[in-house]
């Protein structure tokens, strides 16, 4: 008996000290208000079990720093209506650069990833990051001329490059298509503009995150895929993004697949599903029969007019994607896959394919309830997944309580 009465005291006593040493502290509460979890302080205080004076200092705390506001409640019937908070995304902005083989990206994004002004800034294909990048930040100066906006209120600048990306050194890590970019660190070139903090991630992991105010609201485990030039997909399961060992899971344009045997591929191999299907491919393809094609969205602009070759092209490259993305539907048992990508205006052609081998090649139970969508943001998925980018490390619980503290 006194052995079970002291597990039970000792059980109190760490459920006490639980309440104690995890009171939500200024950051959970901003994420409270950031999310619209909680609009007043009588909410904020049910949710946390803070004592009324803990939530004064914190919601003051936030107030002082810009990031949120008081508003006066609507009028109601009886009493006087409480005190509204809510986010301010006009607190600051932060930068997105989407860059591709051929067209770079470019926004200026509030505090609640909304785009204020943007532009796109083509690029010749081949182009490395001394080239490039100097042309990116001159855009991005550009807009912030015409936003208005002060450099001191920028919060961070989101990049996304096609490839395997080394988070830590902001560089590419191993891009078969970006000649001269590995390793080529690109924060300080973003340097010359602004000194706060720069992220950097995969093009097709910057297209999910846009997701999470899309599909990924609705669906924790999903594949969103990129059909573009290339392939790639990211993998969201259980709502966590899963990178891989070394950042590059998800690369589905160089699996080896049986009807690409003996085709060269972009990265030096041959057999790649980008060799047989990837946008280049067909881009290619169409070339060596006499159209005059010189990117994949050229072939989806013939396809959406109807022209019959262009149709039958991106019809086939859905087929042998599925073919492909069918053993990781298998394995993953995603509830969505989400198409987004140059090819993605083609949506109806592209997928009819995709859903064909899709569905014959993926086991029965993974394909029972599984939905196929379109990306929620089209072509504007890359600058504001690289605005989400920024804004989870900027506006994270742990940030929050730095700036604050």
């Amino acid at each position: 008996m006194m052995s079970n009465m002291s597990t039970g005291s000792l059980a109190i006593s760490t459920v006490r000290s639980t309440r104690v040493t995890n009171l939500a502290t200024v950051g959970r509460v901003f994420t409270l208000v950031r999310e619209g979890m909680a609009t007043t302080r009588g909410e904020i205080g049910r949710q946390t079990g803070l004592s009324r004076t803990a939530v004064a200092s914190r919601v003051t705390a936030l107030i002082d720093a810009g990031l949120v506001v008081e508003v006066e409640g609507s009028a109601s019937a009886v009493g006087r209506p409480p005190t509204r908070l809510t986010f301010n995304a006009g607190a600051g902005i932060v930068l997105s650069a989407a860059i591709g083989r051929s067209r770079t990206q470019v926004a200026v994004c509030d505090l609640a990833g909304e785009v204020i002004v943007e532009q796109d800034v083509v690029q010749e294909v081949g182009d490395g990051p001394e080239e490039v990048m100097p042309e990116v930040v001159g855009a991005l100066s550009a807009l912030l001329a015409r936003s208005g906006t002060s450099l001191e209120r920028i919060k961070g600048t989101g990049i996304s490059i096609p490839g395997t990306v080394d988070a830590e050194r902001r560089c590419s890590r191993d891009s078969p298509i970006m000649t001269g970019w590995d390793a080529v660190p690109l924060a300080p070139y973003i340097g010359a503009l602004t000194t706060a903090p720069v992220y950097l991630e995969n093009d097709t992991n910057v297209m999910a995150l846009s997701e999470r105010r899309g599909h990924l609201a609705t669906y924790q485990d999903a594949l969103i895929v990129k059909a573009s030039t290339g392939f790639g997909a990211g993998i969201i399961a259980g709502g966590v993004m899963q990178r891989g060992t070394l950042g590059a899971a998800g690369d589905l344009g160089h699996i080896k697949t049986a009807p690409a045997r003996g085709l060269s591929c972009r990265c030096g191999d041959s057999g790649c599903l980008e060799a047989v299907a990837g946008g280049w491919a067909l881009v290619r393809d169409m070339r060596s029969r006499g159209r005059n094609v010189t990117h994949i969205r050229n072939v989806v602009d013939l396809a959406l007019v109807g022209d019959p070759e262009a149709r039958h092209d991106i019809r086939e490259s859905g087929r042998r994607l599925g073919e492909v993305l069918a053993a990781g539907v298998t394995l993953l048992n995603p509830a969505a896959v989400v198409v987004g990508g140059d090819m993605a205006p083609a949506y109806d052609t592209f997928v009819a394919g995709l859903r064909e081998t899709l569905y014959r090649n993926a086991s029965a139970i993974a394909t029972r309830d599984l939905q196929i969508l379109s990306t929620t943001h089209a072509d504007r998925s890359g600058v504001l997944g690289c605005a989400v980018l920024v804004l989870d490390q900027v506006l994270g619980e742990a940030a929050v309580d730095a700036a604050c503290g």
